[in-house]
């Protein structure tokens, strides 16, 4: 039978040529992950590029998560609006579509605002990374 070997120092699969998460980007992604289920569970938030904005301008804002395939003026834009408010900006390592599923949500989240973390300490966490 073929064997699958990994090359552990670069994460590449040898055999098919492709590339694997390294166990800290799934940990950290695992992390927040959780995080964010017990924000959705517990806590206040927002979801979507308008209803974000609002939020922001209004003051209302903790921490911002931006999924890492949204276009660059749109997130530039957030992240411009947030350097202002002083808010907080994680961009998620996975897509908008991985974003929906972390939220519970059965459809793409581009971003979503955090303005009640609840039983989380999603926001004590997320800017240390």
């Amino acid at each position: 039978p073929l064997r699958r070997f990994f090359d552990l120092s670069s994460g590449i699969n040898a055999e098919y040529g492709i590339m694997v998460a390294s166990k800290k980007t799934k940990k950290a992604m695992e992390s927040i992950n959780s995080r964010l289920a017990l924000v959705m569970k517990s806590g206040k938030f927002t979801i979507g590029y308008r209803s974000t904005l609002k939020s922001i301008r209004q003051g209302k804002s903790k921490l911002i998560i931006i999924a890492n395939n949204t276009p660059a003026l749109r997130k530039s834009e957030i992240e411009y609006y947030c350097m202002l408010a002083k808010v907080g900006v994680h961009h998620y390592s996975g897509s908008n579509i991985d974003l929906g599923t972390a939220c519970g949500k059965y459809f793409r989240v581009g971003c979503l605002c955090i303005t009640d973390p609840g039983d989380s300490d999603i926001i004590r966490s997320m800017p240390a990374e």
